[in-house]
């Protein structure tokens, strides 16, 4: 863009928001203009597509040289400044410029200005020290006058807490964001510099759009004489150092911070005038690309919001020019893979983005190096830790699912990728992985290359070694680290060869998979990206200043007149090149970008460009796919399927439109002279809706379709015109069409026949349900059953069981039933089925899984497998029902099975766990000898009597049952028998052999009795009831086998004394010294006290017949009253009907259970 009155431009800035551009100049020249937004027409072109002017307005305010202008971007306003000192804040209003705010100080020169990150605070810099800071509505926050200094440059961390004031005698001082001085920048950059310098720019990157590396260089500091360093903050001792060898102006980062640009100028060696250039550089000091910028000075550069163009003010113009970035990105099997930074996170965001199924999968991948993909494979090379110099290379699908990772020790600048391996290079080595993914492998592969291979897998070489190929080059990282002086700087490969340039220009050429050098060939220039053809004839490189140029590799056939010969270059030589891809399917087919236009080439002859700005994915078939990076990467979360394009090459287009135009024998000529199996296709599609067939069939035949032979063979023998047109059109996938036209010829066999072809039951259904006939019921049934299998595969299984009720699908329902847990319908299945189904097992198992023992049960035994019914009861702890079903069908193992899970039980100390088992299976003796057991060892701890009583109680109930189930089962065998007496006198007789056996088989409730007397003679003493008390406590005397002796007499001695009767007393005090139990002192206390009670009272009881012997009296032993304790004397008393114990009639209307067993009183 020419500036009207040939206007000498000095500073520039583009606003990375919205778009405009302000520039200043001499005479107070401001303008402010604005590039054409994009139509969706030009879409296709892409974001890099020159673009018109739509927008420019001069600002008049200033009079003198404007020297400086910055945007407010978060505010939408801009602050300019000139020589004489005016500053003016300009804002927007109804799409013109308009003044905001005015200051002049008069007293000095604006030499910079910088808004902080978040737009509400701008520094001002004055030549004679004068610094102001104030906010966006125009207040003054604070002013300071740094004396003796001349200050040139401002810059704001992004943090906002720290400012940079840049000195005219080059020193950086760095203070706080209240003006306060903190210390000196460390300038590593100008060590050993003599002579006079000055700042050309500092610059540092917010962060906004996140840093393409944790920890990343970020703020840059540069000097006229080309030195500059790149920091991570400003106390950073171990900056980038960068010397651009050319007169810096100004410096600028992108707008993520990727990309640092130098502009200035070079002396030229040839002439006098300088020429000038704009240097690029990333974080860590790598040189990109050198543009040459045309006429006298430039002046100042600024970056577009987007980073893909840069303005530049060069004497009375502003220059734009295209910056095409080295995207992170890749293309496999429908996949376009890409990565983006964010501010939120450290990693690089990587998306594989399916655009078939428009789906996408995003992985984060920390210190990311590059991708490369190849085929449906895809290598992620990335750092493996920030202090380690070790980095990883991960195979991945196209759906980003990392397969199989390698560490290796040198740093993989350049990757390639074959259908076989993966090639990493450093500078000075190059890395080679044979990668194999399981897949892929046949089984003769696996047995004979098992071996071989697994050797083979990786190697490492050194640059400048020599090797044969016979297996050198195993995993010696020694090698890797012997320095080169000609370094790798671009690799590339196929199956069969791996190139490798250098920066001398030579390209080395090795064998694969032997790795031998094969030959070198010489260029005079640096290669900067390498591509073979597909198969591997010629080598495209472009270099570093964007030429493209050929090398020939393999001599060509006698006939191709004027080729050179292999190793030669080729005649073709093109500029300002940023991508090219080989034809997949032919090797004299390439496309290529230049500039903001795609060629395609065949034999070296272009057709005419293309308009478009898109990176090449693919090139098979004729057709190009092109992706639109720049617009993905504007919105990288939500890509759009519409930034795909593919492109059709001219023979396919031509072919198309001879075809459609002039006729199929024309067209076959064409194709004949420029074959492709793309147009014999093509041909033969035309051909089929002809219905030619025997072009057809030709055509199939040059294009190697074997199903589109045979079904032209199958159309040669249809008789009807109209069924071949109809089974054309279900070729070519029109199948509402073939559809009609087979009902319309009444054929809705056909029909239906075409619909379950294509898996449409929904439309097999609806024809059916149209028609009639026998053989539809079936097919009803099948269409029924997939539509139920539709929605079961999509988990709806509500929708499935309805259909799979009219399929009569059983086994389907059964597991709809299952998921819906709907177990009342399953039960319902089960019983609707015949006996012996094959389902009724699996339906078993269901009910086994949810624990319905009884459903289980019944389904196993109706397919008869007793066996697995008892397993489950088993399994279910029901062993009781285990017990009986194995009675029932004469299963011997039960008993065992039982014995041997009781044991395990015990073995771990759990004798309830076991008491429940056996009381479950119906082993009550069992259970009560456990029972017995648990209730004598706490009757031993002499802690809680209450306790001990309840456990001989259970275990006198379980002894209960016991007797009962004898009983039952004498009854039952001797039912055939004579007579009952009979069988109760068997059962006596099995019942004494089990007496035998334990001490309380014959009276199971002695434990209980025993307790109860005990715990009821303390109750009735605390009551007051000496008389009662002492009536139970003799009844003790029969369970010293029970309750040891001491505590029996000395609660007997107590109550005999607390009811005066010393004879009794006296007989227990008898009794106590006597025990062998007692220990000397004890017995030694038991005789004192008798001696203190016997001193004052005879040994002989006043009131009734001795007690002893009213208890002693009648036949044998009275029953004695569980309630009181007392004997019963009358006839009529109450019996409980469990523990056959007694009470007296007048107590039984006082209690609801017995108190001994606390059974019901009924």
């Amino acid at each position: 863009i020419a500036i009207p009155g040939n206007i000498r431009l000095k500073c520039i800035s583009w606003n990375k928001t919205q778009g405009f551009i302000a520039c200043g100049g001499e005479n107070g020249l401001l303008k402010v203009i604005k590039l054409e937004t994009q139509t969706d027409e030009a879409k296709i072109k892409g974001l890099a597509a020159p673009n018109n002017i739509s927008v420019t307005q001069t600002l008049e305010g200033h009079s003198g040289f404007v020297q400086v202008v910055t945007w407010n971007e978060q505010y939408q306003k801009l602050t300019t400044s000139d020589q004489n000192g005016l500053i003016i804040v300009w804002m927007m209003y109804r799409g013109s410029w308009y003044e905001e705010m005015i200051n002049n100080r008069n007293k000095s020169v604006v030499r910079s200005m910088s808004w902080n990150a978040d737009g509400q605070k701008i520094c001002i810099v004055y030549e004679d020290g004068a610094v102001i800071v104030g906010s966006v509505d125009g207040n003054r926050i604070w002013g300071k006058d740094l004396k003796g200094t001349h200050l040139c440059h401002v810059a704001w961390s992004s943090n906002s807490k720290i400012l940079l004031f840049g000195m005219s005698n080059g020193e950086i001082h760095i203070y706080d964001n209240q003006g306060n001085f903190i210390v000196k920048m460390k300038l590593s950059c100008l060590v050993n510099l003599t002579g006079a310098f000055s700042i050309a720019g500092i610059h540092w990157y917010h962060g906004t759009q996140g840093y393409i590396e944790p920890n990343c260089p970020c703020l840059a500091v540069c000097y006229d004489n080309g030195r500059c360093q790149i920091m991570r903050d400003e106390n950073d001792y171990n900056p980038v150092l960068i010397d651009a060898g050319i007169n810096v102006v100004c410096i600028q980062w992108n707008s993520n911070g990727s990309i640092l640009a130098l502009a200035g100028s070079l002396k030229a060696a040839s002439q006098d005038k300088d020429i000038n250039v704009v240097q690029f550089y990333t974080p860590f000091g790598e040189h990109l690309r050198t543009l040459k910028v045309p006429g006298k000075q430039i002046s100042s550069l600024s970056w577009e919001g987007g980073g893909l163009k840069i303005a530049l003010a060069v004497d009375h113009y502003i220059y734009f020019a295209n910056i095409r970035p080295h995207y992170k990105w890749g293309y496999c099997s429908n996949t376009v893979v890409y990565a983006y930074t964010r501010a939120d996170r450290p990693e690089c965001c990587v998306v594989f983005w399916d655009t078939k199924n428009n789906e996408k999968y995003v992985k984060y991948v920390k210190s990311l190096i590059s991708i490369t993909t190849y085929g449906d494979f895809c290598v992620l090379a990335t750092k493996a830790d920030e202090n380690q110099p070790q980095y990883v290379l991960v195979l991945c699908n196209s759906i980003g699912t990392p397969l199989d990772p390698k560490y290796i020790d040198i740093e993989p600048l350049f990757v390639t990728m074959t259908r076989t391996h993966v090639i990493a290079a450093s500078k000075v080595a190059f890395y080679v992985w044979q990668y194999r993914v399981a897949k892929k492998l046949t089984a003769m592969e696996i047995n004979q290359l098992a071996r071989t291979r697994k050797e083979g897998r990786e190697r490492i070489y050194h640059i400048d070694d020599t090797f044969s190929g016979s297996g050198e080059g195993h995993l010696d990282y020694s090698k890797a680290f012997e320095g080169t002086r000609d370094p790798i700087c671009a690799i590339t490969a196929s199956d069969k060869i791996l190139l490798v340039g250098r920066e001398s220009g030579i390209i080395q050429r090795y064998s694969l998979p032997s790795v031998a050098v094969v030959q070198s060939y010489s260029l005079d220039r640096r290669a900067y990206q390498l591509s073979l053809n597909c198969n591997s004839s010629r080598l495209a490189i472009i270099d570093l200043s964007g030429v493209l140029t050929f090398v020939e590799l393999e001599a060509r056939a006698a006939d191709s007149a004027g080729q050179p010969e292999a190793g030669g270059q080729l005649r073709l030589e093109r500029k300002d090149v940023w991508d090219m891809k080989w034809a997949k399917d032919n090797p004299d087919l390439f496309a290529m970008m230049e500039k903001t236009r795609m060629y395609v080439f065949r034999n070296l002859d272009p057709e005419e460009p293309i308009q478009t700005s898109g990176y090449i994915c693919n090139f098979e078939d004729l057709e190009i796919k092109s992706v639109l990076l720049d617009e993905i990467l504007k919105n990288p979360e939500h890509p759009n399927k519409d930034y795909i394009i593919n492109f059709e090459i001219r023979s396919l287009r031509d072919s198309r439109a001879l075809i459609e135009k002039v006729g199929i024998e024309e067209s076959s000529q064409f194709i004949e002279e420029n074959p492709h199996p793309r147009l014999w296709r093509l041909l033969a599609e035309a051909a089929l809706q002809k219905l030619d067939l025997q072009t057809a069939e030709q055509a199939f035949v040059r294009c190697k379709d074997y199903q589109g032979i045979k079904f032209v063979k199958r159309l040669g023998n249809l008789q009807s015109e109209s069924m071949k047109q109809a089974e054309v059109a279900a070729y070519f996938s029109r199948f509402e069409e073939a559809e009609r036209m087979y009902l319309d010829m009444d054929r809705r066999d056909l029909a239906i026949g075409l619909r379950i072809k294509l898996g449409d039951w929904f439309r097999v259904l609806q024809l059916l349900k149209t028609g009639w006939g026998d053989s539809d019921d079936a097919l009803l049934e099948q269409a029924h059953n997939a539509i139920g299998d539709y929605f079961a595969d999509r988990q709806k299984w509500l929708n499935a069981v309805q259909y799979y009720v009219q399929g009569q699908n059983q086994e389907r329902l059964a597991e709809c039933y299952y998921m819906l847990e709907d177990y009342q319908g399953l039960e319902n299945l089960a019983n609707s089925l015949p006996e012996n189904h094959k389902l009724l097992p699996d339906i078993a198992y269901m009910f086994v899984r949810v624990g319905m023992c009884e459903q289980a049960v019944s389904a196993f035994l109706k397919c008869n497998r007793p066996k697995d019914a008892v397993d489950t009861c088993v399994h279910l702890n029901q062993w009781n029902k285990a017990v009986e079903l194995a009675k029932n069908h004469n299963m011997k193992e039960i008993g065992s099975l039982l014995a041997r899970y009781a044991s395990h039980l015990l073995e771990k100390n759990k004798i309830l766990d076991a008491i429940e088992l056996y009381r479950k299976a119906n082993y009550f003796f069992e259970a009560a000898k456990l029972m017995f057991k648990i209730a004598d060892e706490e009757s031993k701890k002499r802690t809680k009597p209450l306790r001990v009583k309840k456990l001989y109680v259970l275990s006198a109930l379980l002894m209960e049952q016991c007797h009962e189930q004898m009983q039952n089962a004498q009854r039952e065998k001797v039912k055939e028998k004579s007579s009952e007496s009979a069988s109760a006198l068997a059962g006596l007789l099995e019942e004494d052999a089990l007496s035998s056996t334990n001490r309380f088989a014959d009276n199971a409730w002695r434990g209980a009795e025993a307790y109860h007397f005990f715990i009821l003679a303390q109750k009735q003493l605390y009551k007051g009831s000496a008389d009662a008390a002492l009536k139970t406590a003799l009844h003790l005397q029969d369970y010293e086998d029970i309750i040891p002796a001491v505590e029996i007499y000395s609660l007997l001695a107590l109550c005999a004394c607390a009811n005066r009767a010393f004879d009794t007393c006296s007989k227990a005090f008898v009794k106590l010294e006597s025990l062998e139990t007692l220990k000397p002192e004890q017995r030694q206390q038991y005789e004192e006290l008798a001696l203190e009670i016997f001193t004052r009272y005879k040994p002989k009881y006043n009131k009734t017949p001795h007690l002893g012997d009213v208890l002693e009296s009648g036949d044998g032993k009275l029953p004695v009253c569980v309630a009181t304790g007392a004997p019963i004397l009358e006839y009529q008393f109450w019996m409980c009907s469990v523990c056959k114990h007694c009470m007296k009639a007048k107590e039984a209307g006082h209690y609801n259970a017995c108190p001994l067993c606390h059974s019901t009183v009924s």
